[in-house]
């Protein structure tokens, strides 16, 4: 997985590009962890992405967990696949998501 990160003062940018899985998900926790201190606006781009894993939903909920308490985040440019996982799993109640 590709993981590009822009950051605009008070936000950040993440895209992410190819396959968010067991192998993929410690390292996107890790940029997050490493990144989102003062951050009051996360974004995450999913344009790019081909999978969503159990491991990749549980990053993006401690991550949902950490920016309630300072902030916001939004997930763009879901496709039909990443949406129907979101949909299934009770994610479209939890998350805010804009889809493509």
């Amino acid at each position: 997985m590709k993981i590009s990160m822009t950051q605009k003062g008070t936000s950040l940018y993440l895209a992410l590009e190819g396959r968010l899985d067991t192998n993929t998900a410690p390292e996107l926790e890790t940029v997050i962890k490493d990144s989102v201190d003062g951050v009051e606006e996360l974004t995450i781009d999913m344009q790019s992405l081909d999978y969503l894993s159990s491991a990749g939903l549980r990053v993006l909920l401690g991550t949902q967990k950490t920016m309630n308490k300072q902030g916001s985040m939004r997930v763009t440019h879901v496709n039909d696949t990443i949406m129907e996982i979101f949909e299934v799993t009770g994610f479209v109640d939890i998350l805010t998501i804009e889809k493509e």
